[in-house]
């Protein structure tokens, strides 16, 4: 099997950044009308537990689920998620981004990615999209 190159096919970073890949755990959000890509990755996870003083994954994921989140764990939770997506920002960054919405928009952003990653923690809590079409 050989690969050819089309050019006029878009690049890989070209699809991989037209739209967030919900089954990798990716959510696009828009700060300082810049898109991010955000993502828990391993490092970002890490990172979390360090900040919020979780022992792993499950105490982590235990911390969010019923739901209160200060301003600051949203701030961390989106810095932690922009940087695994590959951008370099700080939490100090993220104080001062400016969002359209906002902060019902930063607490969606944050709980999107939470549910991107862990799924939904607590159905009550964690907000719902559109529902999928049923069979007639």
């Amino acid at each position: 099997m050989s690969l050819r190159w089309n050019p006029l096919a878009p690049s890989l970073s070209q699809r991989c950044n037209e739209m967030a890949n919900r089954r990798r755990g990716d959510v696009d959000a828009i700060f300082d009308d810049q898109t991010f890509t955000l993502r828990l990755t391993l490092g970002a996870l890490a990172e979390l537990e360090d900040a919020f003083g979780a022992s792993d994954l499950i105490g982590l994921a235990a911390r969010f689920e019923d739901g209160r989140l200060s301003a600051r764990d949203i701030m961390r939770i989106i810095g932690s998620g922009i940087r695994g997506g590959g951008a370099q920002v700080s939490d100090d960054d993220v104080a001062r981004f400016a969002c359209d919405g906002g902060l019902d928009a930063y607490i969606n952003v944050a709980a999107q990615l939470l549910s991107a990653t862990f799924g939904e923690l607590n159905p009550e809590v964690a907000p719902t999209g559109p529902s999928a079409p049923q069979d007639a």
